[in-house]
């Protein structure tokens, strides 16, 4: 279930909405993956992603949202909306 006040944000994969979700775990995972040591770095690795950088950010904010199989969702879903999603996610938690 999508919290808007907590920073949540919707995203739709094979006809399902599923939550993203910013959290603490879930920034930890992406700067971990993303190999980067700090907010500023990672604003920096964000600014250029590739697509394996995409999954593997949404495949953290799903798990984060709740989601089961995170990774094959984040494998199926579609590269504009997820980057949109994602995009929105981060905005609505650390703008």
């Amino acid at each position: 279930m999508v919290n808007s006040a907590r920073g949540d944000v919707a995203l739709e994969i094979d006809g399902a909405r599923h939550t993203l979700s910013l959290t603490l775990n879930a920034l930890a995972e992406i700067e971990t993956a993303l190999q980067v040591d700090d907010l500023a770095a990672l604003g920096e690795a964000l600014r250029r992603l590739g697509a394996r950088e995409l999954t593997v950010i949404l495949s953290a904010l799903l798990r984060a949202g709740g989601a089961e199989q995170p990774d094959a969702l984040a494998a199926r879903a579609d590269p504009v909306a997820a980057l949109g999603a994602v995009g929105a996610c981060f905005k609505a938690n650390l703008a």
